[in-house]
């Protein structure tokens, strides 16, 4: 609804504006675009920091930025395309695992993870581990997000 008065107002404006200068018969030129606002006003932008642990070298806190892209991430590219995929429609990319859940019970090590921030408008705080079948396919899915398993 905002986006929607912002445009509008810009909109007549730029019209009123045009109409009023002499060289109103010409061409009009084109409105640069809008930034996207988000409640606050403020430009919409994906911004998240990944925290890692017990994985080896790729142990540290990262920040990942999306649309556009920026932030220290090793994989800032492949990471927001893996994001923008695996955000459909209502589903929460970050969901924890159901509780009660039927899960193999396969220890896939000591890595954790941490992702907190802003994601499709949307607060993030997700923990992740490879305490059992379904925590490991929950990290595979979120590479290059998070770093394979070491």
């Amino acid at each position: 609804m905002l986006r929607r008065l912002v445009v509008t107002a810009l909109a007549t404006t730029a019209t009123a504006a045009l109409a009023a200068s002499p060289a109103a018969s010409a061409a009009p030129l084109p409105l640069p675009p809008l930034p996207l606002l988000d409640g606050g006003g403020s430009s919409s932008h994906d911004h998240l920091t990944v925290t890692v642990a017990h994985n080896g070298e790729t142990d540290g806190t990262y920040v990942l930025e999306c649309h556009p892209a920026g932030g220290n991430h090793p994989q800032i590219l492949q990471a927001c395309d893996r994001l923008d995929r695996l955000t459909t429609g209502d589903k929460d990319p970050f969901a924890p695992v159901p509780p009660g859940a039927p899960c193999s019970m396969i220890d896939g090590g000591r890595p954790t993870a941490r992702v907190t921030g802003t994601w499709a408008g949307r607060p993030v705080d997700a923990t992740y581990n490879r305490h059992n079948g379904c925590e490991i396919k929950r990290w595979n899915v979120f590479v290059p997000v998070l770093p394979g398993a070491r």
